[in-house]
């Protein structure tokens, strides 16, 4: 381990990533930690079903059984371990490596964070009148788990207190990234800036090979999908850093692929807030240093808020979802009216029996372009239909997956096959958002015998009139002089997307800084609105990132509530930046592509 930098590798990107990731950086990563990221939204409601069902469930198991054969490797390497795989559940976590320990006869240093449980605050929010953040809803009547996203300081005091693996619950994804940079550099609460560097270091890797070349634009381009390198970011002690991957892996490191992902789910770049820092993204350059390494440097840090988010879900109904196959001439009409004659046949049958109607219902014809809406251009022989529907009453739905299959010998011809056979009911579990002062946490650190204090959790009221504004003037759109021609966004940007909540973010990036002026002139937020106006019910936002000539947008009640309690094909928004990248620029007919 160098004084001077710091190897962190990321060996997860979401719970059920690579087995084989691990092995890799410790073997040929030549790295100093390693990190892994588990916790999604979806995830949290998973991990909260399994608690319920066996108290001593919750975390991620698949962190236990992949660090297991490497922990004598660990160990000699040096490598430290931090990872968000408590769940909700990260004593039980610890627990579980502490025996996986002793059975493979390696003395190592376990911590876990704890705090970010507030389900012993519940009723006082609900007494405080406490409204979802972003919709402004009633706090929820049977809450399921209710957790603070924690940051990287309580993480770095168990390290700079010797432990060898530390586990938290719910914390920022960046948080396992940064945590060891503090600890390393010695980094205070008062440098921002560094803070900041060190946030975006792990929000490029959080998402492992997602910025090593997967999901990207220009996947044709990218080597070695059967080897993919997971990623490292090479950090130094002034706060810059390098991505970069294990040498002869797959993928690809480059502006292009990283930039992606600093814009993945970020929302307004000039106020990224975490626990720790409020990041500014908008000055940030991204350069290539050689092979597969990207050096990151401009990130800009805020004092941090007084305030913490918190996750709380709770139960909403039921859902099921029926997938099965149409095929033949017209197979997308054909199977938008088996759906519709599906959920017509079930509101008689509900009504006979005095229920409700369905909460939500969604029928989608997958291979007929329905996502598209408007901009649909196929006229499909082969499609699934997908019914996905929400309902209060768990019978309601149980009868609803009963007359499923007899709609193959009352409908349409050339119903081929049901895929997983009847439709199985699951509980929904929503997410609802809101803030709570950081004085109301109570953070602690175990390490069994070995007593750590975690550090006090401060913050200011953020002042949005303080926000940087974006340097220099915006581009502008001068007039076409010698004509002009329409081309589709892909051959003039790089585009990702994703969510929080049931708000979907796309990020463009020009692949030319000359090309800025005519995607913003084209790519307004009026236009984005328009392009998905029949999937997107909120406001559209548009910000400025001029350091990598970006724009991101945020677009508001996009995902029929989002994740596990969505029916849609794609409750994340995961394509919403390939369907924005064939929106129509009109640009100069001498500008060269």
């Amino acid at each position: 381990m160098s004084k001077d930098t710091l190897r962190i590798g990321c060996a997860s990107g979401f719970w059920g990533d690579s087995e084989f990731s691990a092995a890799q950086l410790v073997e040929h990563g030549d790295i100093d930690v390693l990190v892994f990221d588990y916790l999604a939204e979806i995830t949290m409601s998973l991990l909260i079903r399994a608690k319920a069902k066996d108290p001593s469930l919750g975390y991620a198991p698949d962190f236990v059984s992949t660090i297991k054969p490497l922990m004598k490797q660990l160990k000699a390497r040096g490598i430290r371990v931090v990872a968000n795989a408590g769940g909700v559940n990260p004593s039980a976590c610890r627990e579980a490596l502490v025996a996986a320990a002793q059975a493979e006869g390696v003395e190592l240093k376990i911590a876990a964070v704890l705090g970010d449980d507030l389900m012993t605050q519940v009723e006082a929010l609900r007494a405080a009148g406490t409204k979802e953040m972003f919709s402004g809803a009633p706090f929820p009547a049977k809450v399921m788990s209710a957790n603070a996203y924690l940051g990287a300081f309580p993480i770095a005091a168990a390290l700079s207190a010797g432990a060898d693996i530390v586990v938290t619950g719910r914390c920022v994804d960046s948080a396992v990234t940064l945590a060891p940079l503090i600890a390393h550099f010695g980094w205070t609460a008062d440098d921002l800036d560094k803070l900041a560097q060190g946030s975006l270091a792990g929000h490029l890797i959080e998402c492992g090979t997602q910025t090593t070349g997967g999901n990207y634009t220009d996947w044709q381009s990218v080597p070695g999908w059967d080897d993919m390198g997971f990623p490292i970011a090479e950090c130094r002690a002034d706060g810059s850093f390098v991505i970069t991957k294990p040498p002869g892996t797959g993928g690809l490191v480059c502006p292009s692929t990283v930039g992606e992902q600093m814009l993945y789910e970020i929302g307004d770049p000039r106020a990224y807030i975490l626990p720790d820092v409020v990041c500014d993204f908008t000055r940030v350059t991204l350069t290539q240093a050689g092979t597969d390494r990207v050096e990151v440097r401009g990130a800009r840090g805020l004092p941090p808020t007084d305030e913490a988010k918190v996750s709380i879900t709770y139960a909403d109904g039921f859902r099921a979802t029926s997938l099965f196959m149409i095929g033949g001439i017209d197979a997308g009409a054909k199977a938008h009216r088996v759906g519709a004659a599906m959920l017509a046949r079930m509101r008689r049958k509900f009504a006979e029996r005095g229920w409700p109607d369905f909460t939500e219902a969604c029928v989608e014809a997958i291979g007929a372009e329905d996502t598209y809406g408007p901009q649909a251009r196929v006229s499909a022989r082969e499609v699934m239909l997908k019914v996905g529907v929400r309902h209060p009453l768990k019978d309601a739905l149980e009868l609803f997956s009963r007359e499923v299959a007899p709609m193959a010998l009352m409908s349409a011809p050339a119903i081929t096959g049901f895929t997983g056979g009847r439709p199985k009911v699951q509980p929904v579990v929503r997410l609802f958002s809101c803030l709570v002062p950081k004085s109301q946490l109570g953070v602690s650190i175990d390490m069994g015998a070995q007593k750590v204090a975690a550090p006090a959790l401060a913050g200011v009221r953020l002042d949005a009139a303080a926000l940087p504004a974006v340097d220099g003037p915006l581009p502008a759109v001068d007039a076409f002089a010698r004509g002009s021609r329409s081309v589709p966004l892909v051959q003039l940007a790089w585009g990702r997307s994703g969510d929080k909540g049931d708000a979907a973010n796309i990020g463009i990036i020009a692949r030319k800084p000359e090309y800025l002026p005519f995607i913003r002139a084209a790519i307004t937020e009026q236009a984005v609105a328009r392009w998905f106006a029949h999937l997107v019910h909120g406001e559209v936002r548009r910000y400025d990132l001029p350091g990598t000539h970006a724009l991101n947008f945020t677009l508001q009640a996009a995902l029929g509530g989002g994740g596990i309690a969505s029916v849609r094909m794609d409750p994340q928004g995961k394509a919403y930046a390939q369907m924005l990248l064939d929106h129509p620029v009109t640009i100069p007919a001498e500008l060269a592509l």
